[in-house]
């Protein structure tokens, strides 16, 4: 498991976020809170722009702030932008 910044206030509406892959690219994913247990939280990443919405795994975090990635799709670089896209997220008022 890695820890981020403990922050109570995560990502709570649906959210698109810029992706830098590994390979030189850039995607832009959507990021879906999504069901958890009680003082858990949980976010299932999708590709934005494609007819199905590829899953990309998910990113779990824990009462204490620290996240898993569960999923084949990304390397722990790109699993570290998501976590940090999710911990930082400002919506826009």
């Amino acid at each position: 498991m890695m820890q981020q910044l403990k922050s109570k206030i995560f990502l709570r509406d649906e959210a698109k976020a810029w992706l830098n892959r590994h390979n030189g690219g850039s995607e832009v994913i959507r990021v879906v809170p999504s069901y958890a247990p009680v003082g858990h939280q949980c976010y299932e990443l999708y590709t934005a722009y494609d007819q199905t919405g590829e899953n990309l795994g998910r990113v779990l975090f824990d009462s204490d702030g620290y996240w898993i990635y569960d999923g084949d799709d990304l390397n722990v670089i790109e699993q570290e932008q998501v976590a940090k896209f999710i911990i930082n997220y400002v919506e826009v008022l």
